[in-house]
C-alpha cells in the first residue's frame, strides 16, 4: 500500500446526497473539505448502482410549494435541463461536475475508511483522523482535519469514534409517540435492491437462475400489485431485512433480495397471468439500498411531535415534508400494506441540534443517521432531505471553523449568523427572514415597470377552457391574503339551480397550504347554466397569509377550468377524501387530501377583491426567498409584446458596491424529484428567468453591470469591479416561458463583504 496522509479543514464521509451537498456547501465557503465514498459514483441510493429515486417534501405532489431549494436544488434543475429521459448514469455525472467544480474539495471515489482515531473520555470524544483504503490504486489514504461529518448512513465513523446512537424501535414511553410500539425492539425498516424491464417489440423467453425464489406461498403475490411496465418495475416494497441486522446481514440480504426479483419476474413471464412476452429484464441492482441503522445522538432529538406540530425551532437549519412512512419489519413477507403513512399538515423543520453529536465534540452527522427517533426518522431519511440537512451540516462546519468554535458553540451562541449564512446560500430554510445588516438592499427603495396586483382572470381571456366536475370532489382556491379578501367570483356551470356551500379557511401558518382552520361559511344561491358566483368574506388578517376558499362538492356543479398557470401564489387544490369534509375527524390530517396535480399548470377562472399587495415591487428586499404565507415575490403584470420589465432599487446616498445577488422563481411547485423516471413538458422551470442585465447608476448614467442569457438556475450570483452607485436595476429580457416576469430577492454587497458570517 502506498500511504499517505491527508490534511484538511473538515473530512466529509459518505457520498450521498447529504455528504455531496455538506461538501459543495462547506467548499463554496472557504472550507478545505477532503470527500470520501466507498462507492465508484457519487449520489449513494440515487446512484445508477441503485437508482432510488429522490423523494423529499414534496412527497409526489402531496405537499404544495415545497421542493427544495439550495445545492439539491441547482442539481436538480440542473438535470431536468440535461437529462429529461431520467437516465441514472447521466444524474451520476451531474453530481460529479458539481463535485469537481470546488477547487476546495478532494474527492477519493472507492475509497473504504476502516479506522477511525479518536480519544478522550466517553463524554468528550474527538476524532484526531480515519483511515482508508483504495484497493484499484493499492493505496492507503490518512485523512486528518479539525472537524468530521459522518455521511455513511450506516454511520461507523461515529460508532467507531464513540459516538453515542439509538438502532431499532423506541418504546412508545420513551418519547411519548403515538406510532412507536409499546415495547422497544431492535426492529428496522429494510433494504431494497431495484430492477428495470423493456418491451424488445418480440417475444423474449426467461429461464430462472438456480438463486430464484418462487413467490408462490408467500404473501407477495396476494397483497402487492404487480405488474410487467408499472413504473419499470420499480418495486420499492422488495424490502427484506428488517429483523435481521442490516449491516452484518447485508450479503444475506442482497441474496434474498435478488432470489425474489427473479421469482416475481419468473410469476410475471412464465405464469401465464401477464401480457409480458416481448418484455425482458435489462437490469437488476447488485447493491442493496439501505434504509435504515444507526441514528446519532444530538442535544435534540427529533420526534414525531416535532414533526406534527411544526416545531419552528429556534435553531431550524432545514425543512422536511415527507410523511412519516414506517415499514413493518418483515418487508415484502409481511402480510397487509406495505407502508404506513403519517402526514402532517404542511412542511416541518430540522434543528441545528440534531447535526451533530452529544459526545464527540467536532463531529457532525447529516442523511439517515441524524439525531432522531425510529418514528421521525419515517420521514427525514428520504434523500431530498437529507441533502438539504447535509447542506446545513455543511454549512455549519465552515462557520464553525471560520469562529473558532464547536459545532455545539455554533448553535448556543451562533444561531442568527448561521441562519444569515444559510439564507445567503439560498439553502432550504423556511420560515426565517432575511435581515443581514450586510445587505444594502435591505436600506433601498423598490420600484418596477408593472406590478400583478390583481390575481383575476376575467371571461375574455382567450385560453382554451373545459369544465370540470365537482359532483364527488370539494373544489379548494388557495389564495394570498395581502392584506384582505374582502369577495371572490369563480366561473361556474350548473346543470340545475343550486345552493352552493362556500367556505373560507386560514391555512394556520405559513409552512401550510391547505384548510386547517374554519373562518366562516356562506350559501350561493345559483342559477343553471354558466355564470360567476360571487361569495362575500371581508377577511382582513392581522398579518398576510394564505387562506382557502372550499366550494363544497355538488352535484349540479361544474367550474370552468382554463390551460396555463394563474397569478403565482393562487393554486386550485381538490379532494375527495371524506377527511377535508370535516378536518375536526380523526387524527390524521389532510395534507395529502388535497391534491394540485389535476390543476397543475391550469387554473380556475376567479376575480379577486381587493387588488392584492402580495407581488408589490419591495418583495424583493429582505423577507423569505420562497412562498411562505403567499408567494414572497415580486412579479410585474402579463408581459405583452415582447415588452421588457425591470425592478430597480435606489438608495438616498450612493453605496459602494461590488456583488448582486438575485433569487429567481424556480416554481418549488413543480415536482421534479423523481429524477429517473419524471416526465415534464419543459427543460427549464418556464417561471425562471432566462434573459436579464444588471445595470447600476453612476453619476446619472447607467452602466453594465452583468448580463445572462439562457440562465436555468434559480440563484444566482455576480461580482464586479466595485462600482459607486445610488440605484441599481435588473431587466427581464425574457423569461422561460411564463409571461410574468418573478423575482423572489435582490441583495447588495460591498467589496469587503465575505460569504461566510459577514466576515
Amino acid at each position: 500500500m502506498r500511504r499517505t496522509v491527508i490534511s484538511a479543514d473538515l473530512t466529509v464521509v459518505g457520498g450521498g446526497l447529504a455528504g455531496v451537498c455538506a461538501a459543495i456547501a462547506a467548499a463554496r465557503l472557504g472550507t478545505r473539505v477532503s470527500l470520501i465514498t466507498n462507492r465508484p459514483v457519487l449520489g449513494g441510493n440515487s446512484s445508477s448502482e441503485i437508482r432510488v429515486w429522490v423523494c423529499g417534501a414534496t412527497t409526489h405532489g402531496a405537499q404544495k410549494f415545497a421542493r427544495e431549494n439550495g445545492i439539491i436544488g441547482e442539481m436538480i434543475l440542473e438535470n431536468q435541463f440535461r437529462n429529461p429521459e431520467g437516465n441514472p448514469v447521466l444524474w451520476d455525472h451531474v453530481i460529479l461536475d458539481y463535485v469537481r467544480r470546488e477547487p476546495n474539495i478532494s474527492l477519493y471515489l472507492n475509497t473504504d475508511v476502516h479506522t477511525v482515531q479518536a480519544d478522550g473520555p466517553p463524554e468528550h470524544r474527538s476524532i484526531i483522523a480515519v483511515t482508508g483504503r483504495q484497493l484499484g490504486s493499492e493505496s492507503e489514504f490518512t485523512f486528518e482535519s479539525p472537524l468530521f461529518l459522518d455521511a455513511t448512513g450506516d454511520g461507523f465513523v461515529g460508532d467507531t469514534a464513540g459516538a453515542r446512537f439509538m438502532e431499532g424501535r423506541e418504546a412508545r414511553s420513551d418519547f411519548g409517540e403515538s406510532w412507536a410500539p409499546e415495547a422497544a425492539d431492535g426492529n428496522l425498516l429494510g433494504s431494497t435492491i431495484l430492477f428495470y424491464v423493456r418491451d424488445t417489440g418480440a417475444p423474449v423467453r426467461f429461464v430462472p437462475p438456480d438463486s430464484t425464489i418462487s413467490i408462490a406461498g408467500t404473501p407477495i403475490a396476494a397483497t402487492r400489485t404487480i405488474s410487467p411496465t408499472r413504473s419499470g418495475c420499480f418495486y420499492w416494497w422488495i424490502e427484506w431485512g428488517g429483523e435481521l441486522d442490516i449491516v452484518a446481514d447485508n450479503e444475506r440480504i442482497r441474496d434474498e433480495l435478488w432470489g425474489v426479483i427473479f421469482g416475481i419476474w419468473d410469476h410475471i413471464k412464465n405464469s401465464g397471468e401477464y401480457d409480458a412476452e416481448d418484455f425482458t429484464l435489462e437490469w437488476v441492482g447488485t447493491v442493496p439500498g439501505k434504509r435504515e441503522y444507526r441514528r446519532f445522538i444530538g442535544d435534540h432529538v427529533l420526534i414525531q411531535q416535532d414533526i406534527m406540530a411544526q416545531t419552528p425551532f429556534n435553531d431550524r437549519v432545514a425543512f422536511g415534508g415527507w410523511p412519516i412512512d414506517l415499514h413493518p419489519p418483515g418487508g415484502m413477507y409481511a402480510g397487509g400494506s406495505g407502508a404506513e403513512h403519517l402526514f402532517s399538515w404542511g412542511l416541518y423543520h430540522v434543528p441545528w441540534r440534531s447535526l451533530y453529536s452529544v459526545n464527540v465534540e467536532n463531529l457532525l452527522i447529516a442523511g439517515r443517521n441524524i439525531s432522531a427517533s425510529h418514528v421521525a426518522f419515517g420521514s427525514t431519511r428520504v434523500m431530498a432531505t437529507c441533502a438539504v440537512i447535509g447542506q446545513a451540516a455543511g454549512t455549519g462546519a465552515a462557520l464553525a471553523l471560520n469562529l473558532g468554535v464547536t459545532p455545539r458553540e455554533v448553535g448556543t451562541s451562533h444561531v442568527s449568523t448561521l441562519h444569515r449564512t444559510l439564507l445567503r446560500e439560498d439553502a432550504a430554510v423556511l420560515g426565517v427572514l432575511w435581515d443581514d445588516p450586510g445587505d444594502y438592499a435591505l436600506s433601498a427603495t423598490a420600484t418596477a415597470s408593472s406590478t400583478l396586483d390583481d390575481l383575476s382572470d376575467h371571461e375574455d381571456s382567450g385560453d382554451q377552457e373545459t369544465l370540470m366536475s365537482l359532483a364527488a370532489t370539494d373544489l379548494g382556491l388557495l389564495i394570498p391574503v395581502d392584506p384582505e379578501l374582502a369577495s371572490i367570483r369563480v366561473l361556474v356551470e350548473l346543470s340545475a339551480p343550486s345552493e352552493l356551500a362556500v367556505e373560507l379557511w386560514s391555512t394556520a401558518r405559513g409552512e401550510n397550504q391547505v384548510p386547517v382552520e374554519h373562518v366562516t361559511t356562506t350559501t350561493i344561491h345559483a342559477p343553471a347554466g354558466r355564470s360567476w358566483v360571487e361569495a362575500d368574506f371581508a377577511h382582513r388578517p392581522p398579518t398576510p397569509e394564505n387562506a382557502v376558499v372550499v366550494i363544497r362538492r355538488n352535484s349540479a356543479l361544474s367550474v370552468v377550468v382554463r390551460e396555463g398557470r394563474g397569478a403565482y401564489g393562487v393554486l386550485g387544490l381538490l379532494s375527495r377524501s371524506p377527511r377535508s369534509v370535516d378536518h375536526t375527524q380523526g387524527e390524521v390530517p389532510p395534507s395529502n387530501a388535497w391534491s394540485a396535480e389535476e390543476l397543475r399548470r391550469r387554473h380556475i377562472p376567479i376575480t379577486v377583491s381587493p387588488p392584492t399587495s402580495a407581488h408589490r415591487a419591495d418583495k424583493v428586499i429582505g423577507g423569505y426567498a420562497r412562498p411562505f404565507g403567499g408567494p414572497q415575490l415580486w412579479s410585474s403584470e402579463r408581459i405583452r409584446n415582447g415588452a421588457h420589465e425591470w425592478i430597480r432599487l435606489d438608495w438616498e446616498q450612493p453605496q459602494h458596491i461590488a456583488t448582486v445577488e438575485l433569487v429567481f422563481n424556480a416554481d418549488v411547485d413543480e415536482d421534479l424529484n423523481n429524477l429517473h423516471h419524471h416526465e415534464t413538458p419543459f427543460a427549464v422551470i418556464p417561471e425562471l428567468v432566462r434573459d436579464y442585465s444588471v445595470e447600476g447608476r453612476v453619476q446619472g448614467e447607467w452602466i453594465e453591470l452583468a448580463e445572462v442569457t439562457g440562465n436555468r438556475q434559480r440563484h444566482r450570483r455576480h461580482s464586479f469591479d466595485p462600482v459607486l452607485v445610488d440605484a441599481i436595476r435588473l431587466t427581464i429580457l425574457a423569461t422561460n416561458g411564463s409571461p410574468w416576469a418573478m423575482v423572489h430577492n435582490i441583495r447588495v454587497w460591498a467589496p469587503s463583504n465575505k460569504r461566510i458570517g459577514g466576515k
